[in-house]
């Protein structure tokens, strides 16, 4: 039986650094996710299944506590500007919004930006994406380390985030924001 050897193939993307997003609307559709922050091209792998996991269930919890009139989605396209350019792992908006929005969601259209964390981006969703979305003006970011897994909650204060308060699991959640919800943690990772 004959084995198949991974290849690596490099693949040239239209457009020069700093990219724009109208830059990123004709590159391939291979499977990667391209992310601008300040023309900078950021380019993840598809996500694991543990991550996966950890998406649609706090997907789940959020979408059990909404109000009528919010929704959780995922992985949705954000253009804050022309260079920057994101995608959160979820968000919460309004549906009214949701239903009229065409490909991209502006900044001002997220009441929560979740990311979950991954070694590919671990470092971009503790520091630079704490900083994009609070330049952005996103009111609540949420990071979810899957290892504890442990939530980390950010609000906006003035222009940047507050400390994160963080919420390991075997605890209860108690939040009030976006809207009133309760969890532990735990339930993002268990059986």
């Amino acid at each position: 039986m004959a084995t198949i050897e991974p290849t690596t193939r490099r693949v040239a993307l239209p457009g020069r650094p700093p990219f724009t997003v109208d830059d990123l609307l004709t590159f391939p559709v291979d499977g990667k996710r391209y992310e601008l922050f300040n023309g900078s091209l950021v380019v993840s792998p598809a996500p694991t299944p543990l991550h996966q996991r950890v998406i649609f269930r706090l997907q789940c919890i959020l979408n059990d506590a909404a109000p009528a009139e919010l929704e959780p989605l995922s992985t949705v396209n954000v253009r804050a500007s022309d260079e920057d350019f994101y995608i959160p792992d979820i968000v919460v908006v309004p549906k009214a919004v949701s239903n009229a929005v065409g490909l991209m969601f502006a900044p001002s259209h997220l009441l929560l930006a979740v990311e979950v964390g991954s070694p590919s981006t671990e470092l971009l969703d503790r520091a630079a994406k704490v900083a994009a979305y609070a330049a952005a003006k996103i009111p609540l970011y949420w990071r979810v380390d899957p290892e504890g897994p442990v939530l980390y909650v950010y609000e906006l204060e003035g222009d940047s985030y507050q400390e994160p308060v963080a919420y390991k699991a075997g605890t209860t959640v108690n939040l009030s924001s976006p809207y009133p919800l309760s969890f532990d943690p735990a339930e993002l990772i268990d059986d």
